[in-house]
């Protein structure tokens, strides 16, 4: 999925979470709050995106493999 240039939507966040991150980028080459969020939902979803394709097979094709194992006798 690609994203617009220009389009954005607004997210309310609690403020004491808003200071510590106002905090936390202090010094460092974000701009904003927003652009900081921005970052790090991007990593997270990036992450949890890899850690799906990392899933070699579904609980079905484990429990097919299982009882295959079970079949053969190697597994009680």
């Amino acid at each position: 999925m690609t994203e617009e240039k220009g389009k954005y939507t607004t997210v309310s966040i609690p403020t004491p979470l808003a200071e510590k991150i106002k905090k936390r980028i202090e010094g460092t080459g974000f701009t904003s709050i927003s652009s900081y969020v921005t970052y790090v939902l991007r990593e997270l979803l990036a992450s949890m995106e890899e850690e799906e394709k990392e899933e070699v097979f579904s609980k079905e094709d484990e429990e097919k493999i299982k009882e295959r194992l079970r079949a053969l006798g190697y597994l009680d």
